[in-house]
């Protein structure tokens, strides 16, 4: 008996166990137009790795046929670039520091909810397949469902590594590998991926849904069949000039990070592996697309990813303590037949907070109070319409388990689509204008004619960390070296916050009182 059916057999799911999605209500003559949702989700793809979003070369030509179909956001961010944050956040409408996964390998917070939750509560069918990292035990998670989405359609990473031999679990582990052309398509985690999404669609294709795909490659070990990497044998990834960035006015943890690379001249940006990986997800992609039109043409596709790599920019690897755009700025695409016009670009700055709000409206459902994101199912429908006014950054640590990438190292930034202020808490701090210097190779934060800039975008910084109950708020994010007259005080802002009622949790009562709270956030 395998791990899955001992599950189903004992009813040993307590890690997360998710219960029959409830039945709806009417037959399907009722309902002649299914509500159903597609979230894609990549794994290190920045921006520019989409043909659509910049000429380099890359082949993505499902990527793109989302983008001709639909809405191409050019200014869209992530909430931590690191991969369970960056998770966490897509999946709960919450900042990292509020859900509990401001790291890899922490678990989300016993009171956090996920949107598989909040739907499947409203009887909406959730079904998850791919990379979760939620669970707070290791990089491939336990085989057991999240709370919320259905255990018949649930394929997490572990789930993939207990169908491989001993040989090739190992195998699945060892970039060399992928020069091995006996690794074919069906050994690879996101084209077993693909299948379970395929055959979900077949089967639901009358039902109200709400289906993630959310694939591993191109990240390390970056595995596809070989004849996608030999695509990039002879193919050079364009650079961008802050590859040879010296990072003398950057902050120190930079320069330690890049120290092997800080005084040579880069190498070009050879990695065929990488990037076949890449080009081998996007056929994915197209085979679920195919699916798609087959079985639910009407419905909602949405791609994005949950951060980007270096690729060398800024003399920095892979992702990190750091907010340049190479890891943060990510590709958004949203397909709607007959909502979302075809092929349109949209300016708006978009955030990944936004997009459990944005699955709840459009299953017909209000937003939480709780959510720290709200919904931009309006901009799907207009992308022209005014969207955020800023969006909020964070990073917490990369990995618990190990020092590698700095360890500790908070930081807090902000951006409001042209000024980017990045408050590196341990060391200086960072002031990017987007316009002048896309590629932040200038550091202005003590530019005297970006101060009233700066300090605006320090205000509203400061004031996210308080709204948001941010554990690591504090005097010592207002008081820094270029704003010395920043008034500090012990009480810090002085405000008691409580969490809004969103139906899961008793509403809290107050301490002075013990009396129902009816200000969630007020002065103290």
């Amino acid at each position: 008996m395998n791990r899955r059916d001992f599950i189903k057999f004992t009813g040993a799911a307590s890690i997360g166990g998710a219960a029959e999605p409830p039945a709806r209500a009417g037959s399907a003559a009722d309902k002649p137009q299914p509500r159903q949702a597609i979230v894609i989700l990549g794994e290190s793809v920045r921006y520019d790795m989409l043909n659509c979003n910049a000429k380099t070369g890359l082949r993505t030509p499902n990527l793109d046929r989302i983008a001709a179909q639909g809405v191409r956001f050019e200014r869209a961010y992530n909430c931590q670039p690191v991969c369970s944050p960056a998770r966490s956040a897509l999946w709960t409408g919450l900042c990292p520091h509020t859900n509990g996964v401001w790291g890899n390998s922490m678990p989300l917070g016993e009171t956090t909810h996920t949107i598989g939750q909040r739907l499947t509560d409203k009887g909406i069918h959730c079904a998850f397949m791919g990379k979760w990292h939620l669970s707070g035990t290791d990089y491939f998670d336990t085989g057991c469902p999240a709370a919320g989405w259905d255990k018949d359609y649930w394929y997490d990473m572990r789930d993939y590594l207990y169908e491989l031999s001993p040989v090739d679990r190992v195998r699945s582990r060892k970039s060399s590998t992928g020069n091995d052309p006996s690794w074919t398509a069906e050994y690879c985690y996101g084209h077993r991926v693909t299948n379970h999404a395929v055959d979900f669609l077949a089967k639901h294709q009358g039902q109200d849904f709400l289906l993630v795909v959310a694939y591993d490659e191109p990240h390390g070990p970056s595995l596809c069949p070989i004849e996608f990497t030999r695509i990039y044998e002879d193919y050079t990834f364009p650079a961008n000039p802050n590859v040879n960035d010296d990072l003398r006015e950057k902050p120190e943890e930079q320069r330690v990070w890049a120290a092997p690379r800080l005084h040579r001249v880069q190498p070009p940006i050879h990695s065929a592996q990488f990037f076949g990986a890449h080009t081998f997800i996007d056929h994915e992609i197209g085979r679920v697309l195919d699916a798609m039109e087959s079985h639910a043409p009407g419905a909602l596709v949405l791609y994005t990813s949950d951060h980007g790599v270096f690729l060398e920019s800024h003399r920095l690897t892979d992702k990190g303590p750091a907010m340049y755009d190479e890891i943060t700025h990510v590709p958004f695409l949203a397909r709607w037949p007959s909502h979302t016009p075809a092929n349109v670009t949209s300016s708006s700055l978009v955030s990944h907070l936004d997009l459990s709000g944005t699955l709840m409206e459009f299953f017909g459902f209000e937003v939480p109070k709780t959510l720290e994101g709200g919904s931009m199912l309006a901009l799907l429908k207009d992308p022209s319409a005014a969207g955020r006014k800023e969006v909020f950054i964070e990073w917490g640590r990369y990995e618990v388990d190990h020092d590698g990438f700095g360890a500790f190292q908070p930081i807090r930034c902000v951006c409001d689509g042209r000024f980017k202020l990045a408050i590196n808490l341990m060391t200086s701090d960072e002031l990017y204008d987007l316009h002048t210097d896309p590629s932040e190779m200038v550091n202005l934060i003590d530019s005297k004619p970006h101060a009233a800039t700066r300090n605006d975008l320090h205000d509203r910084l400061l004031n996210w960390m308080n709204v948001s109950r941010d554990p690591f708020r504090g005097y010592y994010w207002g008081r820094r070296a270029w704003r010395p007259d920043f008034p500090v005080s012990w009480a810090n802002a002085g405000y008691t916050r409580q969490r809004e009622d969103d139906g899961y949790l008793p509403r809290e009562l107050d301490y002075d009182t013990g009396l129902t709270m009816t200000a969630a956030t007020r002065p103290k």
